[in-house]
């Protein structure tokens, strides 16, 4: 179908676009590689009075099971634009790069500050949204600025980091400007011959013993090892990766929470995990809560379950639908409540419900 120079699709389903492989289909469909493409879809959407939704990679969301009653947007904007900068490397990256080749690259020019976010799936455009962040490092802490569409003021806008509004898994773009903006390009600061951040307990045990200081490529091999080991890197013939990542936040709470839990773990004989990167936030493992609520890896609802090799992430076992990831998210949720006295925060995009 052709509308303003689109090439649009008409019933498409949305499952085999996402990393979960559920929810139903799109009203309507277009694959955007160039920023007029993008302009375009946002004025069909509006001329029709459709609802917009952006797709990137598709691998933080969760897809409803009636699909999506208007136009989906694929951000497949590509390309990467390096340069050095004072004192960094500068990358200007196309939103709908994939995350995980962007690394790579990085890598092999041995830059450093993401390195720790290799096998993360998705696209650069989802990055920024969700303040991605892996083994001691955030998005936020290397994003220079970003170049997006305001659907509010009809123009492609340049961001600063300090107007995205980050923090902890938060951006201006799933809170407080939520559905305004659409990131067309992400722009980073990397930092020439970097020393490899080891802060996260995973990393230290992989290179404990070791006779050299580990590289940045020696770092993200490692990181996708252990991604690989927990079901949280896309494998072929794994069923554990057929998961949105991690499907709760670390909660972050008061001191006076903090104190309280550390009080109901001791009455259990449990010592709640203390590594430096989580002490400083008095963040918690949504991982350790989970499985200290009565769940195992691999408790399974229905055809949704607990992946065998990550409490944390909910995976699909071959045709799930919707409503069963969101009864056993439900079922986690209450039972942590229960004995915790924490609500757990999904971490997915919930489209359609």
């Amino acid at each position: 179908m052709q509308s303003t120079g689109l090439a649009l699709q008409q019933d498409v389903p949305l499952a085999p676009l996402t990393t979960l492989g559920v929810g139903g289909c799109a009203q309507f469909l277009v694959r955007a590689e160039q920023v007029r493409e993008v302009e375009a879809a946002v004025r069909f959407a509006e001329s029709r009075q459709l609802p917009l939704l952006v797709l990137g990679g598709g691998s933080n969301l969760v897809v409803a099971d009636r699909g999506w009653p208007g136009l989906v947007l694929q951000v497949a904007l590509e390309g990467i634009c390096h340069y050095h900068g004072q004192g960094s490397e500068v990358f200007e990256v196309g939103a709908g790069m994939n995350w995980d080749c962007f690394v790579a690259e990085s890598v092999s020019l041995d830059c450093g500050g993401i390195e720790c976010l290799s096998g993360i799936p998705g696209s650069v455009g989802g990055t920024p949204v969700q303040n991605v962040g892996a083994y001691g490092q955030e998005i936020s802490q290397t994003v220079a600025s970003v170049l997006a569409f305001d659907r509010r003021d009809n123009c492609v806008k340049p961001l600063k980091a300090a107007e995205c509004g980050f923090a902890y898994r938060q951006s201006i773009f799933n809170s407080s400007q939520m559905g305004r903006y659409i990131i067309l390009r992400v722009t980073y600061e990397l930092f020439p011959a970097a020393r490899p951040d080891l802060r996260y307990v995973d990393l230290e045990r992989y290179f404990a013993g070791g006779e050299r200081r580990p590289t940045l490529l020696d770092v993200r091999m490692a990181i996708r090892e252990i991604r690989a080991a927990k079901g949280m890197l896309i494998t072929a013939g794994d069923p554990d990766s057929r998961s949105a990542g991690s499907f709760f936040k670390n909660p972050i709470l008061a001191e006076a929470q903090y104190v309280e839990l550390e009080r109901r773990a001791a009455e259990s004989n449990l010592q709640v995990p203390n590594y430096p990167a989580l002490a400083r936030q008095k963040k918690v493992s949504a991982a350790w809560l989970v499985e200290n609520s009565g769940f195992t890896k691999g408790y399974r609802r229905g055809r949704a379950s607990i992946s065998t090799k990550h409490a944390l992430a909910i995976v699909n076992r071959g045709g799930a639908t919707a409503a069963e990831i969101l009864a056993l998210r439900d079922e986690i949720q209450l039972r942590v409540n229960e004995i915790w006295g924490i609500r757990l925060e999904p971490e997915p995009v919930f489209v359609g419900f």
